[in-house]
């Protein structure tokens, strides 16, 4: 691995945490202001015990973190890579780091939510093996919502 990049498990108390979800928070309302009633909700993180950080030269650039949704299964939430460290790889990282931790911890399956307009975000996860899915709960019913789920049980 590159030795400019740090991959961190931590928790939501991180205060690097905090700052990039506030930064990716004001992101997601001013790209999509008429949402922010129907979604808020849904991204409020309570504690979690499950969150990774990525470190570009010391400067936290990316994170991403995982939620318990059922016995079998987690939901990928607060993926973010800030603009100036996009293209490198890092959110591959996040989200690879976070299938092992949930594997880990016996977790077959992760799905995500995202925006339509996230073409980006949705060519990522198609890219790292993720299929779009009905909507799941909070989401059904949400238009704007593209649900995803892929298989993440490595263990033979």
């Amino acid at each position: 691995m590159n030795s400019r990049i740090k991959v961190v498990k931590t928790t939501s108390e991180n205060s690097d945490f905090i700052s990039l979800i506030k930064i990716f928070d004001t992101f997601l309302w001013e790209r999509y202001p008429e949402l922010k009633k129907d979604y808020w909700g849904n991204n409020l993180i309570e504690f979690n015990a499950n969150v990774v950080l990525i470190y570009l030269d010391d400067k936290p650039v990316a994170s991403g973190c995982f939620k318990k949704y059922d016995q079998n299964t987690v939901e990928l939430k607060r993926m973010f890579v800030s603009p100036e460290a996009r293209g490198l790889g890092l959110a591959q990282l996040v989200i690879k780091e976070l299938e092992t931790e949930a594997n880990y911890q016996g977790f077959e399956t992760m799905i995500l939510e995202t925006l339509f307009k996230q073409t980006e975000a949705i060519s990522l996860y198609k890219k790292v093996g993720f299929e779009i899915v009905e909507n799941y709960e909070p989401y059904v019913g949400l238009p704007n919502s593209i649900c995803m789920s892929k298989s993440i049980n490595t263990i033979q």
